[in-house]
């Protein structure tokens, strides 16, 4: 009765606040989505750990409890970033707070909890990050200020590993601006099992071009922020791996070849001690997984080709099993992606998984079967299966159509999933490692609720046939109360991105959904190029970014436009990132069949985007002028028909990601053409329109949505 009456109370308010913040309600029901935060598996593999109203709270997998408490009372005060045990489990390092640096990166100051009792550590240190417990507990290395440094838990001191540290200059043990975006990941050293040695990457950027980003900051002076940032076909930094035995101080720069222009994406040590690292040539279509004997010799353990390019890696391309085995996630061998054994000295053992569908998580492994998560029931779905290593006794553990995603335990003793569907929102659950249920941790109860009682549309997918005769899967979410005798305004909503997945059976919402509450269609289709449908469905945009999937979402705007309940002088599409760049495009290219588009954060030139995204899907620019020119919306700029399609352009200022520069230069470019376009700036914003208009641009489109559209 409760909620009957609020939601009576909401619709009475009519014109008033409601109506004007449409995206409140849905940040409302968003908030409503429960899930489980922080959650780490112990040592033990029977207990697992979350982080609960500022604590970390530890619990049994097996059995219902209140959890007990890892941290003293004084730890409550802290604003808990992220944590990690020591190796025994008896010390837990704490990051409160953060000072965001980029997209991965931030500073942020440490604690240690251990014996009940929580203390400051590092206090020397001006900007700490990236810590870790070496694997004996006695240390704890971090960086700061570009260097490496070690920190002794007894003493409580700190010793600085490396000296050369500069901005601007060399970084030892964190990764650069390009590879923290594209590699995912800042921590860039890796500590030997037995915490002897530590080994790391140093890159000199010293070469690579700066980028100055203003700043603007309510400064009565505003002040550019400079930083090393590769764009295609320029400078990248020149990576080396670097190991410092930790008792002596003695460095060493292990040989990685005489190449200087590849990545080092990743290194690591095997359960024995051995160092690897991985290798990959400047155009990405040659991948490599290297192992340092202890006798300085080494030797290519794993290699991989592709015409076009090698997938980007991750800490999942390659798992070691123990000293001798490893298993590797790649397409190469069939054209979708699957997992396959190998030996370091005996290479290829044979497939775990084989079939038409694609392998995306090697969730775990107790030695003898593998966990993954798949699309062997559709592309849009994801189930959790386990399978011996001879790829034998295949068992599907999950049932529920949707998607799962899955934190495991140490050896697979037991997992926990978090499933939920279009019509589902999250369901997060404890099961054993055979797939029975043990119980359930949460399943967003009152939002499911609200969402029966409201009947809030929900997507209805299905694919359609482009007059080219490729098949694209697609959705369509339909207004409250849809008649199909009317005709609807239809907003296209896209990423289309290499390799991306915007048409997945799970529960969401954004600020697209309050348009079907107020009489839209919010339709949507992956086109080619984009992933989850076999390497050569994804890969065919090779070289020529921007123009198969233009054609697919023309092609998808026109057929919508031709459904009886289609108003087809009102069809609009938006993008954000890659999806800012297609709904250019597709706004140039369509000849006015958009009435408006919205371009957020765009790219509108490959040539202003980074060096390891944009070459491992266009070459470089050096041989392929073509590949980055003939679709940059800049060079089509006048094809805009703008009595026709009302175009707004949006961009964050601080977008240290893609740059003001982009919607800059392509106003220049719609300008010299003489056209007229809306604008939207949003000041000292990054990609994402953080730290503080992440809720503003959401309001902002829906209005300017509704206004034109």
């Amino acid at each position: 009765m409760i909620r009957l009456l609020l939601w009576v109370a909401l619709l009475v308010i009519g014109n008033g606040a409601y109506a004007q913040n449409e995206y409140a309600e849905i940040a409302r029901l968003r908030a409503m989505n429960e899930s489980v935060r922080g959650i780490r598996s112990m040592a033990d593999g029977e207990h697992y750990t979350i982080l609960k109203e500022g604590d970390i709270r530890r619990y049994r997998y097996d059995t219902a409890s209140e959890g007990e408490s890892l941290l003293p009372a004084a730890a409550r005060e802290l604003t808990i970033t992220d944590y990690r045990f020591s190796a025994d489990e008896r010390q837990i390092l704490i990051a409160s707070g953060a000072t965001t640096i980029y997209r991965h990166s931030y500073t942020t100051t440490y604690y240690l909890a251990a014996d009940g009792v929580l203390r400051p550590i590092m206090a020397d240190a001006s900007a700490p990050r990236d810590a870790r417990f070496t694997p004996d507990g006695r240390s704890i290395i971090y960086s700061d200020r570009n260097d490496l440094y070690c920190y002794d838990i007894a003493s409580q001191k700190s010793r600085r590993l490396t000296e050369d540290g500069a901005w601007n200059e060399v970084i030892n043990g964190t990764t650069d601006w390009v590879y923290e975006e594209e590699f995912g990941h800042t921590c860039a050293y890796a500590i030997s099992p037995d915490s002897r040695e530590v080994s790391f990457l140093r890159f000199d950027e010293s070469r690579v071009p700066c980028f100055a980003m203003m700043r603007y900051d309510g400064a009565l002076y505003n002040e550019p922020f400079t930083f090393k940032y590769p764009k295609a076909g320029e400078q990248n930094s020149v990576v080396e791996v670097w190991s410092i035995n930790l008792e002596t101080g003695a460095k060493r720069r292990i040989d990685t070849g005489n190449e200087t222009n590849q990545y080092i994406p990743r290194l690591g040590y095997t359960p024995d001690g051995r160092l690897w690292y991985y290798r990959i040539n400047r155009r990405q279509n040659c991948f490599e997984m290297v192992i340092c004997e202890v006798n300085g010799a080494q030797h290519v353990a794993y290699e991989e080709r592709s015409q076009r390019y090698v997938e980007r890696v991750d800490e999942k391309t390659i798992t070691f099993l123990d000293k001798n085995r490893f298993i590797v996630r790649q397409e190469s061998h069939t054209g979708f992606m699957h997992l396959y054994l190998y030996t370091v000295r005996g290479g290829l053992q044979g497939p775990i998984t084989r079939g038409q569908w694609e392998v995306t998580d090697l969730v775990g492994t107790d030695g003898k079967r593998v966990w993954y998560l798949s699309t062997e029931t559709s592309p849009l779905r994801r189930h959790l299966y386990s399978v011996r290593l001879d790829g034998k006794d295949k068992q599907q553990l999950t049932s529920d159509e949707g998607f799962y995603t899955i934190a495991p335990s140490v050896g697979m003793k037991y997992y926990i999933s978090t499933y939920s569907s279009a019509t589902t929102p999250n369901r997060v659950e404890i099961a054993t490692g055979e797939g029975a249920k043990v119980r359930t941790l949460c399943d967003s109860r009152a939002l499911r609720e609200e969402l029966q009682y409201t009947q809030r549309p929900t997507k209805e997918f299905f694919t359609f046939r482009t007059e080219r005769g490729d098949e694209l899967h697609a959705y369509l979410v339909k207004p409250t109360h849809f008649d199909p005798t009317k005709r609807y305004p239809v907003l296209l909503t896209q990423y289309s991105g290499p390799g991306s997945q915007s048409v997945q059976d799970r529960w969401s919402m954004d600020w697209e959904d309050a348009l079907a509450e107020k009489g839209y269609i919010v339709a949507c289709t992956d086109g080619r190029g984009t992933g989850f449908r076999g390497e050569q469905f994804k890969k065919q945009t090779y070289g020529r970014l921007g123009a198969l999937e233009v054609e697919d979402q023309l092609s998808f705007a026109r057929y919508l436009a031709e459904q009886s309940y289609v108003d087809a002088d009102r069809i609009g599409i938006y993008g954000w990132s890659y999806g800012g760049f297609m709904a250019l495009g597709c706004a140039l290219k369509g000849l006015g069949l958009f009435k408006m588009a919205i371009a957020v954060a765009p790219v509108t030139s490959w040539r202003y985007y980074d060096t390891i995204y944009t070459e491992i899907y266009n070459n470089l620019p050096q041989y392929n002028a073509a590949g980055y020119d003939e679709n940059s919306p800049i060079h089509f700029a006048r094809m805009l028909d703008d009595k026709r399609t009302r175009l707004l352009m949006i961009h964050g200022t601080a977008d240290d990601n893609v740059h003001l520069q982009n919607t800059i230069e392509m106003a220049r470019a719609l300008n010299r053409a003489g056209k007229q376009y809306d604008m939207m700036i949003y000041p000292d914003q990054n990609h994402s329109m953080r730290p503080d208009d992440m809720a503003h641009i959401r309001q902002k489109m829906i209005s300017y949505t509704l206004e034109h559209l």
